[in-house]
């Protein structure tokens, strides 16, 4: 994350909040976490290491660790708050877990047998994605996985304005009142520097990962796995 997604969990109503927002937020967020789990247990070992980009809030690392009782994970965040939420979170689960305050630059070298970055991407300013990337496949072994899932839309002629309406109607389906739907909506498009799918692909290609494939759509939403 960036100091924008910082700021975003930087107050306590807001990390409060934090563990009902995906499920509401992203279409298919209960499937997307497994199918993650999924694509790295297909290469990474018993005893692999993972580390996880916006590890703040824990969930992911709460499925991973769960499902993969020999994994050990480094996490890291801007958010201390966030950061703290994601250890209540994992609670006797943490053992297995070292969190980091910071940017990927501040984790570990690894090397890592995998790595993921959920839900993040979409707040990193356009000139600092690459080397984000590319800061994230030095430090993953030869052929280690790396999952990625953010906002990503189209932008063709309507394309876009069709995607976040589409984004705001999902939020009114999972029970957010019409007008905060429509001021997140807003809020989203004015903010955040949402690129289409073939850039968000050509930015893993550009910091080096190889085989990257398209797994996850979820309206406004993509995921992809390539590999180190």
């Amino acid at each position: 994350m960036t100091d924008t997604s910082q700021s975003a969990f930087g107050s306590a109503d807001a990390v409060a909040k934090y563990a009902e927002g995906p499920r509401r937020n992203v279409p298919g967020y209960a499937s997307l976490v497994p199918m993650t789990r999924i694509l790295l247990q297909e290469r990474v070992p018993a005893d692999g290491r993972v580390l996880v980009v916006g590890a703040g809030g824990g969930l992911e690392l709460q499925d991973f660790a769960q499902a993969n009782p020999g994994w050990q994970f480094d996490g890291v965040d801007p958010s201390a708050p966030m950061l703290d939420l994601a250890t209540r979170h994992l609670g006797p689960l943490s053992s297995r877990v070292t969190l980091h305050e910071g940017y990927v630059q501040d984790a570990p070298v690894g090397p890592f047998d995998a790595a993921t970055c959920l839900l993040t991407f979409h707040f990193v300013p356009l000139e600092q994605r690459v080397p984000m990337a590319t800061e994230i496949r030095r430090r993953l072994k030869p052929g280690a996985p790396f999952v990625a899932a953010h906002l990503s839309i189209e932008n063709s002629e309507g394309a876009r304005d069709l995607g976040m309406s589409r984004y705001a109607a999902f939020l009114v389906a999972s029970g957010v009142e019409p007008h905060r739907a429509a001021a997140a909506r807003e809020k989203v498009a004015r903010e955040l520097p949402i690129l289409t799918p073939a850039q968000d692909e050509a930015i893993l290609y550009e910091a080096g990962f190889g085989e990257v494939q398209l797994f996850y759509v979820g309206f406004t939403f993509r995921g992809w796995v390539a590999y180190a």
